[in-house]
């Protein structure tokens, strides 16, 4: 199985499977002498665990992180970094009635129809659980990019046809605290109520429900990425269609930009009013900070659409390994709506492409 690590310089090689041992990641070319924070990135972890809420999995796992190597002193050496997060509370029994039928929407038949075998305990390698590796390889990078001056902040913008209305405030850690403070991590405390209800009763009828989490990141320099195929919001695009159940990507002013007229959509320069400030700066920002795949220093925005959780717990018309017709209804644990456990993981991703890119590039603030 190929595609298991990500990224150039700051590349990250994630393992293990949903019902297996551990999961864990090898993070390889983090530069030297950063302090890691370990209370940091277990913070991270805990914002995506399972069993935090009434609105998500009830699966207990602390997802306790281990350090195996790289890291001496608190401080990271130059060689990868492996971190390990054991499994404490699979339910491998739970997943006893799709041995041999393919449960709709889920990878079951085309991992047969790839490889002649598959893990039917959860799916294995295509659980969600693998994300809990990258959130722990995102931390570190977002400790690197904070060195640099770049914060990165998500959260759920839409679950349903419930939509938070835009942020004004450019204070991340004001909206940080905000979001924190509702279980579904919407930085909007009124919206965020309403998408908890929701999100409870699609809960109580056995359904699930996708949503849409909004990224901004804010101090990031012009010049990262490239012009071709490895475009800056190319790279962002396909780090976030990586993440599980995720159906759609789009930056700036994204597909409600193919409605405007240039003259609308244009976003003109004007001088850098910031004392400290160099080049230039937009008075829009439709771009979402990417010029030609590269950025311009503004804000880089962007939005994540996710599907509905595929295993609903309905009886629906299916096949068995044999080609049969057969019927299935989901059991277990699982999320009636993603997005609440998925922002870290969109704002770890993030981290890990600005990271790399800023490495690819030693980049001169222009």
């Amino acid at each position: 199985m190929a595609g298991n690590s990500f990224g150039q310089l700051f590349c990250i090689t994630t393992f293990g499977e949903s019902h297996g041992v551990a999961i864990g990641v090898i993070i390889d070319g983090c530069p030297p002498r950063l302090d890691i924070d370990m209370d940091f990135i277990q913070s991270e972890l805990d914002k995506r665990k399972p069993g935090q809420s009434k609105i998500t999995t009830q699966r207990k796992e602390s997802d306790t992180v281990q350090i195996l190597s790289g890291i001496f002193e608190g401080k990271s050496t130059g060689t990868p970094i492996a971190l390990l997060i054991p499994n404490e509370d699979q339910r491998s029994k739970d997943y006893g009635h799709n041995v041999d039928v393919y449960r709709p929407s889920h990878a079951d038949y085309v991992y047969d129809a790839k490889y002649g075998i598959r893990d039917h305990r959860g799916g294995g390698r295509s659980s969600a659980r693998e994300t809990a590796a990258r959130v722990a390889a995102g931390a570190i990078a977002k400790l690197f990019l904070k060195q640099q001056g770049i914060e990165i902040f998500a959260h759920v913008t839409s679950v349903g046809t419930i939509e938070a209305p835009n942020l004004e405030s450019n204070d991340l850690s004001a909206l940080l605290e905000i979001r924190e403070e509702n279980i579904v991590r919407c930085a909007d405390p009124a919206t965020a109520n309403e998408m908890i209800a929701f999100i409870d009763s699609v809960r109580k009828d056995g359904d699930t429900v996708g949503g849409k989490i909004g990224c901004v990141i804010k101090g990031c320099p012009a010049g990262l990425g490239e012009p071709v195929f490895d475009k800056l919001h190319a790279d962002l695009g396909k780090a976030m269609l990586s993440i599980n159940a995720v159906h759609g990507f789009e930056y700036g002013s994204g597909f409600a930009g193919s409605e405007l007229r240039g003259s609308q959509h244009n976003d003109s320069p004007i001088p850098n009013p910031s004392p400290k400030g160099k080049g230039f700066i937009t008075v829009t920002n439709h771009a979402g900070g990417i010029l030609g795949g590269i950025s311009n220093g503004m804000d880089i925005t962007f939005k994540v659409a996710f599907k509905p959780v595929a295993t609903i717990m309905h009886n629906q018309q299916t096949i068995n390994a044999a080609g049969e017709a057969s019927e299935i209804k989901g059991k277990g644990r699982h999320d009636p709506c993603v997005v609440p456990r998925a922002v870290v993981i969109v704002e770890a991703m993030a981290a890990l492409v600005l990271a790399d890119q800023f490495l690819r590039n030693k980049v001169n603030v222009i």
